[in-house]
């Protein structure tokens, strides 16, 4: 099973953001035990790297991933903490080239056919859509696919419990990423609000 179908079979993706690599293994645990084994952490402080390291080497059957990857530079630090899967916020030509390169897994933010095309050249079949909700929701979704038959979409950005079963149920979405179930000083309600996603997940897809 590839990187791309197991987050596919997750169906979340939670958005991490850590001021405190001590944090990050506690969290991956209680996401694994909300039924969530995936993690995406975001390169927006100076803990990610640490963090994703700890995860990696620490906690079996997590899946974990860097966000909001801006440069190669972060790519291929990402990469070397144990990374396995990167999520950009845009579509940059060199972050993605870089991932081909690592054969690492990489979803760009993509919001415009433009953009979408960029991806398609690459060899791309699954990209980010961010924000959602500033560029139409699930119908921009919709009426992108419209245009891209067999693009698969990861909408993040305005994703919650109230219209997650909504986006699950148009097949294009591969997944759903936020930070709604993840609350990094409250392990117990982030176990909490997994297992609620994890159970909207399994209503819709079964």
């Amino acid at each position: 099973m590839s990187i791309l179908d197991e987050i596919s079979k997750i169906g979340v993706v939670p958005v991490i953001k850590l001021d405190d690599p001590n944090d990050a293994v506690p969290l991956a645990e209680a996401l694994k035990a909300g039924g969530v084994p995936v993690a995406e952490v975001t390169f927006r402080t100076g803990a990610a790297e640490e963090s994703i390291r700890r995860i990696a080497s620490e906690v079996s059957g997590v899946l974990v991933g860097a966000g909001t990857v801006l440069t190669a530079d972060q790519v291929e630090r990402a990469h070397a903490a144990g990374a396995k899967f990167i999520v950009s916020p845009g579509f940059d030509q060199s972050v993605v080239a870089k991932c081909l390169e690592l054969g690492l897994p990489v979803l760009p933010g993509c919001a415009t056919p433009t953009e979408i095309m960029a991806a398609l050249k690459l060899g791309l079949m699954a990209v980010k859509f961010f924000p959602a909700s500033v560029y139409g929701g699930l119908a921009g979704i919709k009426a992108l696919s419209a245009a891209f038959p067999g693009l698969m979409f990861v909408p993040t950005g305005g994703v919650g419990p109230k219209n997650l079963a909504e986006y699950l149920g148009f097949k294009p979405i591969l997944a759903c990423g936020g930070s709604w179930m993840v609350d990094v000083k409250n392990l117990p309600e982030t176990r909490r609000l997994c297992a609620e996603a994890r159970q909207i997940v399994k209503q819709v897809r079964g």
